[in-house]
């Protein structure tokens, strides 16, 4: 797949792999949970933390299976939906309530969610894409449709 063969996904194509995203992302949080992080702990190779919020709405708790990158003692997130035109409803929670509770293994910590400032993020990148490097065409599928935010979270003592 050539820069110029990725496109933005079709409306039908996104409401399919939110759907898939969704039913897969509730099966992982249950099974990582249950074995304390180690079963479903990787996605394509790529190491998966469960990301705890509160939903901006609901006020209830929200679970969701995201790939990290640790970063000194900082964990490192995207918000890329995997590629998708909208931002994940879990960006808007931490957005809203930037205290959240990250389980990496069996073990549960608190973070202070900050978004990366340019310089973090021209550092931060070629690391994620190195851990994942779908987050390549994740970036060229949605140049011009949004920004994928890079999300650090940092420990709260």
């Amino acid at each position: 797949m050539t820069d110029k063969t990725i496109k933005p996904y079709t409306a039908k194509q996104e409401k399919f792999g939110a759907w898939l995203i969704s039913c897969i992302g509730r099966w992982q949080v249950k099974v990582y949970e249950w074995t304390g992080g180690r079963l479903w702990n990787k996605f394509l190779g790529a190491p998966v933390a469960i990301l705890t919020t509160v939903g901006r709405k609901s006020g209830l708790v929200r679970k969701v299976p995201l790939l990290y990158l640790m970063h000194g003692d900082s964990v490192v997130m995207t918000a890329s939906k995997g590629g998708m035109s909208k931002l994940p409803v879990w960006y808007h929670n931490v957005k809203a309530s930037p205290e959240v509770t990250i389980q990496v293994g069996n073990q549960k910590k608190r973070y202070r969610m900050r978004e990366a400032n340019e310089q973090e993020e021209v550092q931060l990148w070629p690391q994620l894409e190195k851990m994942y490097p779908d987050y390549r065409e994740y970036r060229l599928r949605t140049a011009d449709v949004r920004r994928i935010p890079v999300l650090i979270f940092d420990p709260l003592n």
